[in-house]
């Protein structure tokens, strides 16, 4: 059985990310650099230059050797306006410790329902500590995984704008398990 992230993105508004190739370069980049932001590289801290370098070949990586696990897109409009990045993480242990442990500006957060993976949680923080970008993290607990998508943005006032559409894009996505002929006898609920 092989499982992989799955979202319906607007092509009208989106455009996915890939980890090589022509089509998208320009998206990919400006993404690249948005989602750097939010790790903490910042351009002229010492130490950033490598920092951003292996960040970005570690995002590219991960675009392009994700097995079903990462999904990106960048704004078609403006590449620089808004990136999202979609992923899937197993709970381990250490997960839960870092999400348990996540400064109390996190905690204000308000119940998101997606029908293919139930209730979850969203968080906007349109105004950031340290001078980040402006993001929007949605979150599910399966009970065995994390699924998020994570989104950001340089502009505060435009960010609200996207949000909106960063509520569609999270209502699509599911993680997607494909059976293999003989495993039909397989019962699937759907989210309580």
């Amino acid at each position: 059985m092989t499982s992989h992230l799955q979202a319906d993105a607007d092509t009208d508004r989106w455009v996915p990310l890939r980890g090589r190739g022509f089509g998208g370069g320009r998206h990919r980049r400006a993404a690249i650099r948005m989602l750097l932001s939010t790790a903490g590289v910042t351009q002229g801290q010492p130490g950033s230059g490598v920092m951003s370098f292996l960040a970005t070949r570690i995002i590219k990586a991960g675009l392009r050797n994700a097995n079903g696990r990462f999904l990106a897109w960048s704004w078609k409009d403006d590449p620089s306006a808004l990136a999202a990045l979609a992923q899937v993480q197993d709970l381990t242990p250490h997960l839960r410790a870092a999400r348990a442990s996540m400064p109390m500006e996190y905690d204000d957060t308000e119940s998101f329902s997606n029908p293919h993976l139930g209730v979850g949680e969203k968080l906007v923080m349109d105004q950031p500590p340290n001078g980040r970008l402006s993001f929007a993290t949605y979150t599910w607990d399966t009970g065995s995984q994390l699924i998020s998508l994570h989104a950001v943005c340089p502009d505060r006032e435009r960010f609200l704008t996207f949000l909106p559409h960063l509520d569609d894009l999270a209502r699509t996505l599911r993680w997607v398990e494909d059976l293999e002929v003989g495993e039909s006898d397989v019962l699937r609920l759907p989210p309580a």
